[in-house]
C-alpha cells in the first residue's frame, strides 16, 4: 500500500506547488475562455516583443489531456526532490526548473528562426507552443542519466523505464496529442542532457534568485511594451535618439516621479 497523498505532498513540496499553479492557471483559462493565441509562444509574437510569453506558455495548458499527461509525469519526476544524497534535492530542482523554462523556450524560438530564415518554412512563423512539456521532458532526461534504474509512472498505471522515457514519451504524446509540439519536447530533452552531462552547471541560490529577478523585470517590461497589460505606474518613453530608453515610475497623488535616464552611447548603434 502506498503512502497517503498528504505525506507525498510533503516529500515533493516544489512539485506540488508547480502542479497546483498549472492546474489553477488551466482552470482560469477555461473559465475565461482563453485560447492558444493569448498565452502561447510563437516566432511571430516573439519578434513583436512578447517575451513574457516564454513564461506564460510554459505554465499554461489548453487541452485537459495535455495537462493530465504533463502533471502526471511531473508528479512522478518529483522524486528528484528526494535525491539530495545524489547532488539533487529541492534546491537543485527549483534552480534547474527555472533554467529549463528559459533555455528550452529560447531553443524553440532559435529552431523556428533557423527553419524560417534558412529553410524558408513560413509555417513555423505562426506555430504556437504551450504547456510545461519542455520542463517535463528535461527532467525525464536528467533523471534518465543520473538514475537510469528509476521508473516513470503515468496516469497512475502506466510505468516506463526512465532510461527510455524521454523518447518513448516523445512518440507517445505525438500519438495521443497530435498537435503537441515536437520541437518543444525535443528542446527540453536537449537542455536536459546539457544539464545532466554538466555542460550547464554551477547554479546556486544566488544565481537562481538573480535569474528570477531578471525574468520578472523582462516579463513586466515586455508585457507593458507589447500593450498586453497596462501597468499605470510604469511608463516607457520612446527612444528618439541613440541612447537607452528612459524609465519613469510615477507616484500617485503627490506629483513626484522617480526618473532613471541612460547616458547616450557615443559611436554605437543600438540593435
Amino acid at each position: 500500500m502506498g503512502k497517503p497523498l498528504f505525506y507525498e505532498i510533503l516529500e515533493k513540496p516544489a512539485t506540488s506547488c508547480i502542479i497546483g499553479l498549472c492546474c489553477a492557471i488551466w482552470f482560469y483559462i477555461q473559465k475565461k475562455n482563453i485560447g492558444y493565441s493569448h498565452v502561447g509562444l510563437s516566432y511571430e509574437t516573439a519578434i513583436e516583443g512578447h517575451h513574457w510569453r516564454i513564461i506564460t506558455s510554459a505554465l499554461s495548458h489548453i487541452s485537459v489531456i495535455h495537462l493530465v499527461f504533463n502533471m502526471s509525469a511531473l508528479w512522478s519526476l518529483g522524486v528528484v526532490e528526494q535525491l539530495g544524497h545524489m547532488g539533487m534535492g529541492v534546491e537543485f530542482y527549483l534552480q534547474y526548473s527555472l533554467v529549463l523554462v528559459v533555455l528550452s523556450g529560447g531553443l524553440v524560438l532559435g529552431s523556428y528562426h533557423v527553419l524560417i530564415q534558412r529553410f524558408k518554412l513560413e509555417y513555423f512563423r505562426r506555430v504556437t507552443a504551450v504547456g510545461y512539456s519542455c520542463v517535463v521532458f528535461g527532467w525525464m532526461t536528467i533523471l534518465s542519466v543520473k538514475q537510469p534504474s528509476s521508473k516513470l509512472e503515468l496516469f497512475g498505471f502506466l510505468s516506463l523505464p526512465i532510461s527510455f522515457a524521454p523518447f518513448e514519451s516523445l512518440i507517445f504524446t505525438s500519438i495521443i496529442v497530435p498537435q503537441a509540439s515536437f520541437l518543444g519536447h525535443l528542446s527540453g530533452i536537449i537542455v536536459g542532457y546539457a544539464i545532466a552531462w554538466g555542460v550547464i552547471h554551477g547554479m546556486t541560490n544566488y544565481w537562481a534568485v538573480s535569474m528570477l529577478g531578471w525574468i520578472v523585470l523582462v516579463f513586466v517590461f515586455s508585457l507593458k511594451r507589447s500593450g498586453a497589460y497596462d501597468f499605470s505606474f510604469l511608463e516607457i518613453e520612446p527612444v528618439t535618439d541613440p541612447s537607452l530608453p528612459s524609465v519613469r515610475f510615477l507616484a500617485s497623488g503627490n506629483g513626484r516621479t522617480l526618473q532613471m535616464s541612460a547616458l547616450p552611447v557615443g559611436g554605437s548603434d543600438l540593435v
